[in-house]
C-alpha cells in the first residue's frame, strides 16, 4: 500500500471511462493526489486540461502523438503514465527529447490468461458455429469435431507475466507447450520461432509489439506453421500480418483463428459501430469466416485488472513526483 502523499499533487487522467471514473476519484484521494478527470483523448485541443499538473494519465485506446506530447510538455507535463502494459501508442524516444517520461503499468496477468485459454478452447471446440446455430434454435451436431488441448502442442511465443501465466493454465490440460522469446525467464521448453510454428497446434501470441517484432507472424511464417494450426492473439493486432492470416485461413492453411486484438483496430474498437461502415477490408473478411472469433480488445478488462491499472497508474504518477519533487 503506498502512503498518502504529504501534500495534495494535481493529476489529469484522460481518456477516463464511466467505469473508471469513481476508481480514479477515491484511489487519487487516498493517495492524497486531486484528479482532473475527463472522457477525452490527449490532444493537442484538450491539452489545457493538463496545464499546472505535472503528471498525465492515459489509456491505450488513443494513440498519443508527437504534436501532442510537445503540447503536454510546454504545458508542463512531465510524466505520462499510460494504463496498459504496452507503449506502443506513445512514440517514448520523441517524448524523452520534449522532457516527458513515459511508464506502463502491471496490472493482474490473470485476466488475459483466462481469457486466452478461453479463445483457445472456444476455437477448438469450432465455438462459434456452434453458438450461433444455437442462436437460430439449430441445435444439431455440426460437422467439425472439437479437439482436446491434451492431444495438441501450444506454443507460446513471449514469456513475460502473461505468457508464463497462460503456461501456468496449459499444464493442468496435459497438453505438450514450447515456448519461444528473445530472452527466456521461466522453465520452460524454449524452441526458435521457426521450430514453434512448425510443431505447434495452436499458436498463441503475448510478446510486447516493437519495431522488431511488427508482423512477427508474417507470411513466410505463416507458411511454416503446422496445416490446420490455430493462431490466437491478445497481445497486439500488429504482431500478425493481417492479410496474410486472411489467405492462411481462407484458403485452409489454418484451421483458424481467436483475435482479441486486430491491425487497424483504432477508431473501431470501443465504439458502436452498427450504423456505419467498418472502414477495415480485413476485420470485416475476418469477421465473415466461419472459423474466426473476433473480440475488441477485452481480454484485459475485468474488475480486478481495472482496479490495478487505475491504482498502480496514480502510484507511478505519485512516485515519480516524489523522485522529483522541487521546493
Amino acid at each position: 500500500m503506498v502512503a498518502p502523499a504529504v501534500a495534495t499533487t494535481g493529476v489529469t487522467i484522460y481518456g477516463c471511462g464511466r467505469d473508471e471514473d469513481a476508481l480514479f476519484r477515491t484511489v487519487a484521494s487516498r493517495l492524497g493526489l486531486v484528479p482532473t478527470i475527463t472522457a477525452a483523448a490527449p490532444s493537442v485541443a484538450t491539452v489545457e486540461l493538463a496545464r499546472g499538473n505535472r503528471c498525465v494519465s492515459v489509456g491505450h485506446q488513443s494513440e498519443v502523438t508527437a504534436a501532442t506530447l510537445l503540447a503536454l510538455s510546454r504545458a508542463g507535463v512531465a510524466y505520462v503514465s499510460t494504463r496498459s502494459i504496452g507503449d506502443n501508442h506513445i512514440d517514448v524516444d520523441y517524448a524523452a527529447s520534449v522532457g516527458i517520461r513515459v511508464e506502463t503499468v502491471s496490472y493482474s496477468p490473470d485476466s488475459v490468461a483466462d481469457y486466452t485459454l478461453m479463445l483457445m478452447l472456444m476455437a477448438v471446440r469450432d465455438a462459434k458455429s456452434v453458438v450461433r446455430r444455437a442462436d437460430v434454435h439449430d441445435y444439431r451436431l455440426s460437422g467439425v469435431r472439437g479437439r482436446e488441448l491434451r492431444d495438441l502442442t501450444v506454443g507460446v511465443v513471449g514469456t513475460g507475466r502473461i505468457g508464463s501465466a497462460v503456461i501456468d493454465r496449459l499444464l493442468g490440460f496435459g497438453c505438450r507447450i514450447v515456448a519461444h522469446d528473445s530472452n527466456p525467464g521461466i522453465a520452460a521448453d524454449y524452441v526458435p520461432l521457426d521450430e514453434l510454428l512448425e510443431h505447434s497446434d495452436i499458436v498463441t501470441l503475448h510478446t510486447p509489439l516493437t519495431a522488431a517484432t511488427h508482423q512477427l507472424l508474417n507470411r513466410r511464417r505463416i507458411e511454416r506453421m503446422r496445416r490446420g494450426a490455430y493462431v490466437v492473439n491478445t497481445g497486439r493486432g500488429a504482431l500478425l500480418d493481417t492479410e496474410a492470416l486472411v489467405w492462411a485461413l481462407e484458403t485452409g492453411r489454418l484451421g483458424g483463428a481467436a483475435l482479441d486484438v486486430v491491425e487497424g483496430e483504432e477508431g473501431i474498437f470501443y465504439a458502436d459501430c452498427r450504423d456505419r461502415p467498418i472502414e477495415n477490408s480485413a476485420l470485416v473478411r475476418l469477421q465473415e469466416l466461419p472459423n474466426v472469433l473476433v473480440s475488441p480488445h477485452t481480454a484485459y478488462y475485468t474488475d480486478h485488472a481495472l482496479r490495478d491499472t487505475v491504482e498502480n497508474s496514480l502510484a507511478n504518477c505519485l512516485a515519480f513526483e516524489r523522485r522529483n519533487h522541487h521546493g
